[in-house]
């Protein structure tokens, strides 16, 4: 076995994929509650059920044959959705530097997002109806850049607030001008 192929090889490879996503020295990712994850499943089943139900109806009348074949895919879609909401969950993090926010997220792209505190121009709270009925909300960052994910969702509806008020305090302290 080659020596890139061998467990020690991964275990390093893995160690310094870790490294670079890893939280801000001093301090550690704060992660998104659990409810989160039932958010994303209910919309998930919100967005299957119609699709096996319409689609399926369909081809009943025009190839019955097709549907348990539909049935299957749909069933396969909603068991990947149904894990894949989980680990998404268990990705997001963030953490509060002293002079930058630090975002992580992403299952199969790892991303890791740095937000200096003085290039924050609006830092928003948005909460949509099933949110609201989790008690969740969503935090999310706007600078003068528009490629970045700068949100934060699946907080407590309370911690998302806290949240806001201390990046809007730190944007104005760190402020730079343009």
């Amino acid at each position: 076995m080659s020596a890139a192929g061998s467990p020690g090889a991964r275990g390093s490879r893995t160690a310094r994929i870790d490294a670079a996503f890893a939280a801000p020295e001093g301090t550690s990712w704060s992660r998104v509650c659990a409810p989160l994850t039932w958010y994303r499943r209910t919309v998930l089943l919100a967005a299957l059920v119609p699709a096996l139900v319409l689609v399926g109806t369909a081809l009943w009348f025009a190839a019955w044959w097709w549907v348990p074949v539909w049935a299957v895919l749909v069933a396969a879609a909603a068991a990947a959705g149904w894990w894949a909401t989980g680990a998404a969950r268990e990705a997001w993090g963030y953490a509060e530097g002293a002079t930058d926010l630090y975002l992580t997220y992403g299952l199969v792209t790892r991303q890791l997002v740095v937000i200096p505190y003085g290039r924050m121009q609006v830092v928003d709270v948005t909460s949509d109806l099933l949110e609201q009925a989790l008690g969740l909300a969503t935090v999310q960052v706007r600078t003068a850049a528009t490629t970045a994910d700068t949100r934060i969702p699946g907080l407590r509806l309370d911690d998302a607030v806290q949240l806001r008020d201390r990046l809007a305090a730190r944007s104005e302290t760190f402020s730079t001008g343009l």
